[in-house]
């Protein structure tokens, strides 16, 4: 399906190099904003107190989340777990605060507001955890890099994979580096969406490769930038498409998901809007400045080349 047919192709190659100077400029400031201001972690990965409450009736997240933050705690997760009656409250680390005094305090804003609440469990989650969760994340994040290397090298080209993973890698550093310049807090649920942009991103990726592909098939005569162009230009209808209706369910979290989902929809919108633009400006551009040929993705026959043209022979 497709809302609109542009029938000239757009030069996007033509200002590569000033589009990719502006990404290695962002870039560079996220990773600036990363090294200086870092990162404000959630209780996940620092450690804290994690209480587990249960009311006689389903829950008001919301409310609950306010009268925790009344207490003058900042960085809070609460969610309900298992059934909508019981929730889980997880709280920073306080100095010169032990869990048990935490634990009597927001149990005595909680039964102020409904009696019937009662505390099922309370207890201490260390830093060493949170060690564990960074580990853990890194690790799932560089196996999805080399697995993205991997399957677009066997799928297409290795200049394809390398370009790829690059244009991941901007995207994933930039999202970080917004979350470091506003202090916003990340959490195990944003590092989801960031993994989740990984996947996102790539695939926007493999639709321009797939398509460059069948132009040098198509279009013998072209050069590489126009063939790149022509992908680039042939797609935008079903980029658009794509994106604005995912980016109208993140949306909707976004306002409606509440602070649980807040930062999680923040990140991915973050993501799709950076992962169209490395998809088209960075991946692409950098697997030509690689040297992508037409001979990189279409067998040649030996027999059938003319020697008066060198791009005669492609198998159609």
């Amino acid at each position: 399906m497709e809302f609109f047919r542009i029938k000239k192709d757009i030069p996007f190659m033509k200002y590569a190099l000033v589009l990719n100077a502006i990404s290695v400029i962002t870039f560079v400031l996220a990773v600036f904003f990363l090294t200086t201001r870092g990162l404000h972690l959630s209780v996940e990965f620092t450690g804290g107190t994690v209480m587990q409450v249960a009311y006689e009736q389903p829950a008001d997240v919301g409310k609950i989340r306010e009268q925790v933050a009344s207490l003058g705690y900042q960085d809070i997760l609460v969610q309900n777990v298992g059934s909508a009656d019981r929730v889980m409250i997880r709280l920073p680390i306080e100095k010169g605060v032990t869990t048990a005094q935490q634990g009597e305090k927001v149990m005595g804003a909680l039964k102020a507001a409904d009696p019937g609440v009662t505390l099922l469990r309370s207890e201490f989650v260390g830093p060493s955890v949170g060690e564990e969760l960074v580990h853990g994340g890194l690790m799932a994040l560089a196996a999805v890099v080399l697995g993205i290397v991997i399957y677009l090298a066997m799928r297409f080209e290795w200049k394809f994979g390398v370009a790829a993973a690059i244009a991941n890698l901007h995207d994933v550093v930039i999202i970080l580096g917004f979350f470091a310049f506003f202090q916003w807090e990340f959490s195990l649920a944003v590092l989801a969406g960031v993994l989740a942009v990984l996947g996102y991103s790539v695939n926007e990726s493999v639709v321009i490769f797939d398509r460059i592909r069948e132009a040098f098939r198509k279009f013998r005569k072209l050069s590489t930038p126009e063939v790149i162009d022509h992908a680039i230009t042939s797609t935008m209808s079903r980029t658009i498409i794509t994106h604005a209706s995912t980016e109208a369910m993140v949306l909707s979290m976004f306002l409606f998901g509440g602070a649980s989902l807040h930062y999680f929809a923040l990140a991915l919108t973050i993501g799709i809007l950076f992962g169209i633009y490395s998809s088209v400006f960075v991946a692409a551009a950098i697997a030509m400045w690689l040297g992508v040929k037409r001979e990189d993705l279409v067998k040649v026959s030996q027999k059938d080349l003319d020697p008066n043209d060198p791009n005669a022979g492609a198998t159609v």
